[in-house]
């Protein structure tokens, strides 16, 4: 079976609301997110199902109730990632 595109979002989180989503994409344009993430010194999760979920909502929508536990836990990953990083 051929591989699929590789699928990418981003999202942006300020605490007030439901983050929402600033970036989705496949194939090339999900590479383009990974490489600004990287660039950026943003920390990349791959959670292949989220990212499908995510790449297909649409840019600025706040993410939809039924994935806010998969994104918390995301968003908690990227938190502890942070305090280690500032020790």
């Amino acid at each position: 079976m051929p591989e699929q595109p590789k699928r990418a979002a981003a999202l942006r989180y300020s605490g007030a609301e439901a983050p929402t989503v600033t970036a989705a994409g496949r194939g090339l344009v999900a590479e383009k997110i990974l490489e600004e993430a990287r660039k950026a010194g943003v920390p990349i999760r791959e959670d292949k199902a989220l990212a499908e979920a995510l790449s297909g909502l649409e840019l600025g929508r706040e993410v939809p109730e039924d994935l806010w536990v998969a994104v918390a836990q995301a968003l908690a990953w990227a938190y502890r990632l942070d305090l280690r990083a500032r020790g």
